[in-house]
């Protein structure tokens, strides 16, 4: 059997249990009126960040000839880590929290609620994306869409 082929299936074996035992913390959903928008967005910028050097440290594991598998998992571990830290924040703070519900008839706002589903909905699909790809486009395009959401989202007229 292909040496390369049982390190790889023992890798994703390793992935597959190590994310068997992951818990999700949210913010309390009380309501306590604890809010930090801006820091939920700089740590999502951070955890961006963080997506872009695991998925360039695996494209440069991956190129070896001895490719250090160890560090392998545990640079594909960090990525998806980070990407699921996203969707958590994505979901479980501005979806869950912070966005209300509009009506239709107020026009307005309800566009703007439109758009920051939109947006959102993009974060969480290119944080799923990044999870499965090295593909350092999806990088780009979440960190597009978070300029784009947090410009919508902290301006006021």
């Amino acid at each position: 059997m292909n040496l390369k082929k049982v390190f790889t299936g023992i890798s994703l074996l390793v992935l597959f249990l190590g994310f068997q035992n992951q818990k999700a913390f949210a913010h309390c959903e009380i309501p306590c009126g604890i809010y930090a928008d801006s820091i939920r967005i700089a740590l999502i910028k951070e955890d961006i960040t963080t997506i872009e050097k695991s998925m360039k440290e695996i494209e440069e594991i991956s190129k070896s000839a001895t490719p250090n598998y160890n560090q392998l998992v545990r640079w594909i571990n960090n990525k998806d880590e980070h990407a699921n830290k996203i969707q958590e924040i994505v979901s479980q703070y501005f979806l869950h929290q912070r966005i209300k519900i509009v009506e239709e008839d107020q026009k307005e706002a309800y566009a703007k609620y439109q758009l920051h589903l939109q947006l959102l909905h993009k974060m969480l699909v290119y944080s799923m994306n990044c999870k499965q790809t090295t593909d350092l486009a999806f990088v780009e395009k979440l960190r597009a869409t978070v300029a784009d959401f947090e410009k919508a989202y902290f301006h006021t007229h």
